[in-house]
């Protein structure tokens, strides 16, 4: 019964991501960039954000998380990246993150990453 928010620019990934997390049990949303996701987030709760790192034009995943987080500091989240991991990765990894995926990534993987990320305590 867990929430889920895909935050991806590119409609496909949207739609790849949902099904898959839909497959898996949880209730999914998308939207199609870091600035309707922070408009979301203000009207809206979810237990977990999965961000795609890199999306134009708006801002990136990076900053996304940043105002997110300035709203509800103990948001959870994911960073996926179709790329390397980065210092903008690592940043938001710092910000509180819970993991980096890796595009493109498996069923197994994603929910695995979904789960351990809902079971870390942000409160600490």
């Amino acid at each position: 019964g867990e929430h889920v928010l895909v935050v991806d620019d590119m409609p496909e990934q949207r739609i790849v991501a949902a099904g898959m997390l839909e497959n898996l049990g949880y209730k999914v949303d998308v939207v199609p960039g870091g600035e309707a996701a922070v408009t979301w987030v203000q009207e809206n709760r979810t237990d977990l954000l999965l961000i795609d790192m890199l999306m134009d034009p708006g801002i990136d995943g990076l900053e996304t998380y940043r105002q997110v987080r300035a709203m509800r500091p103990h948001q959870k989240a994911i960073i996926v990246s179709g790329f390397s991991e980065t210092d903008r990765v690592a940043s938001a990894l710092a910000l509180g993150a819970a993991r980096y995926l890796k595009k493109p990534y498996t069923l197994r993987e994603l929910g695995t990453a979904v789960k351990q990320a809902l079971s870390v305590s942000t409160e600490a």
